[in-house]
């Protein structure tokens, strides 16, 4: 796809104007903390904001495994674990997965890669970013009211009897949170269909962007599903309705369905971003065509409509009728058949590229292995039979964690290194990069391969007291968890060093061919000077067209000439 061309003889652009006010030249970095509607400084604000949620959720984690060190509770009291579960589940998708993956990395690549200056609605997108600081104060002001017992499912009759204060301040947090992927959404689906280039046709666009269009299609279907269920909850909190309660002719499992039917296709929210997010970096690093390009595309949409259709999985134990069990099961084989066809084409890309294994491709081979690993606990457990087996016990907290952080974690790391250089103009420390990556490789597979069997022999997740059998086991995880949490050391040194002191990255130090490579790193603030236009497909590597990637941009060009003038 994609290289920009702009005319030598072009006179240079106006200072752009927004609301009647001027930008500056560049934005220095008090921009980043006030509001500011420059779809690139609200992706980073995204991810930044979206990482220190991850870093308190972590935390909140490492307290959990410490207490599950020994099977006595002796470290935390249980209501007090009870309320770090739940607002650490509820963090780890709602304020780290979610936004990171589709409002940062949306947010920041969406016009670059289909050469517009910015999203459709600028306002919108910035409101969409900062109900999230408030949504964040008010989940973790729950904890002062003794936080909610719940875990991130909020099941009643549970979250109608315990905590009234906390549970609401739950309920509104992911309310704001839900808005906010709502506004977002809209935005991305109007950008690319309204502000894609005139020249780049629907075949030429990276997969990313098909991706993003996927995810925006299933939040605007399933997102408002849950707000429904949540404001139900809260009026039956707080002013005595009873749609879920059995005692005023409620039902508890209406809200089963109605949580679930959002919060399954939320884990294809926080794993569809990640998709574009391998699809990139795999053919960019492997200097190879993706394998399979429609294929890819067409399976993100496939994803996304069967995706509404597998929730009751969830709901094998709740008394589910066995035709529902039936459909059920048999929607989520299926759903595992799209995922597959994106997993052999990287297969299949990779092989026999000439593969340079920089941290961005280390990080994605990684997801293969952890993402193939969980899909397949995911399909035992589409199996009725299997699941009413193991049904919350440790083999689904493994199960997830697998899929979840070894897959969307590993991709979000996969996504920050690849383009880091784009976002900052400086070049990561591949040493500590590759630190990183050991490190947090080997803290997942101590951490989360043994749960398996904990669940297997039915060790219950969510408690702080289990039988002394499973002691040991519960040991290994906890070292694991340790390292995993050490592990984001040596990411945070890289980041803030390389920001200030890395090599100077150049515009395009992968030789990509998508359009956000062709402009300065970072980009300006509207990105492009001049449209720019498709002369070549995202993923034609090794063509002719080739030759055109290390060719300096016209700025370049003036800049070196200036300096042999001078």
């Amino acid at each position: 796809m994609a290289q920009a061309q702009i005319p030598l003889n072009s006179p240079p652009s106006p200072p752009a104007e927004t609301n009647g006010h001027q930008h500056p030249e560049a934005w220095k970095w008090y921009h980043y903390f006030g509001y500011n509607t420059d779809h690139k400084v609200i992706g980073i604000q995204y991810i930044v904001l979206s990482f220190v949620f991850y870093l308190i959720a972590g935390m909140m984690a490492m307290f959990m495994r410490a207490e599950l060190y020994t099977a006595e509770s002796d470290f935390l009291d249980p209501n007090v674990y009870n309320a770090l579960l739940t607002n650490h589940g509820t963090m780890m998708i709602f304020f780290w997965v979610v936004p990171v993956a589709i409002g940062g990395f949306g947010n920041y690549l969406i016009p670059l890669m289909v050469g517009a200056k910015d999203m459709a609605f600028p306002n919108l997108n910035a409101i969409a970013f900062w109900v999230n600081p408030p949504a964040g104060l008010l989940l973790m002001a729950s904890l002062f009211f003794g936080g909610s017992q719940t875990g991130w499912t909020a099941y009643p009759p549970l979250s109608l009897i315990t905590n009234n204060t906390a549970q609401s301040l739950w309920i509104l947090s992911i309310i704001l949170v839900g808005s906010s992927s709502i506004m977002g959404a809209l935005n991305f689906l109007v950008t690319i269909y309204k502000l894609k280039i005139p020249d780049m046709r629907w075949n030429e666009l990276p997969l990313f962007i098909w991706a993003m269009m996927a995810t925006s299609i299933l939040a605007l279907l399933s997102t408002p599903v849950l707000a429904i269920g949540l404001i139900l909850l809260l009026f039956d909190i707080n002013f005595g309705t009873g749609f879920f309660r059995p005692e005023m002719g409620g039902n508890v499992v209406v809200y089963q369905h109605l949580f679930w039917f959002y919060s399954h296709p939320a884990v294809y929210l926080m794993i569809l971003p990640i998709f574009g997010v391998m699809s990139e970096i795999i053919s960019t690093h492997s200097r190879k065509p993706i394998f399979g390009y429609l294929a890819i595309a067409y399976s993100s949409l496939a994803i996304c409509f069967v995706g509404l259709f597998v929730w009751v999985h969830h709901m094998f134990s709740s008394g589910t009728p066995a035709w529902m069990r039936m459909f059920f099961a048999i929607s989520t084989f299926i759903v595992a058949v799209p995922t597959g066809v994106k997993i052999f084409s990287w297969v299949a890309t990779l092989w026999g590229g000439k593969i340079r294994l920089r941290t961005p491709l280390l990080f994605a081979v990684g997801l293969l292995a952890m993402f193939v690993f969980g899909g397949l606990s995911g399909i035992t457990l589409g199996a009725v039979p299997f699941d009413l087996h193991v049904h919350d016990t440790y083999y689904v907290v493994a199960h997830f964690h697998y899929v979840l952080f070894g897959g969307s974690v590993f991709g979000v790391y996969a996504g920050l290194y690849h383009w880091f250089p784009k976002m900052t103009g400086r070049m990561y420390n591949e040493t500590l990069g590759r630190i990183h990556f050991v490190m947090t490789l080997i803290g997942t597979l101590i951490t989360f391969t043994p749960m398996h069997s904990l669940g297997l022999q039915g060790m219950p997740r969510r408690v702080a007291m289990y039988d002394p059998k499973f002691e040991f086991i519960n040991q290994i995880c906890t070292y694991g968890a340790i390292l995993l949490g050490l592990s984001v050391i040596p990411f945070i040194i890289n980041m803030a060093w390389s920001w200030r002191y890395g090599e100077k990255a150049g515009r395009n130090p992968w030789r990509s061919l998508t359009l956000e490579w062709q402009t300065t790193s970072p980009p300006a603030i509207e990105n492009f000077d001049e449209e720019p236009i498709v002369w070549a497909g995202p993923y034609d590597y090794g063509i002719d067209t080739q030759s055109f990637e290390a060719v300096p941009s016209v700025e370049e060009m003036l800049k070196e000439v200036s300096q042999e003038v001078k």
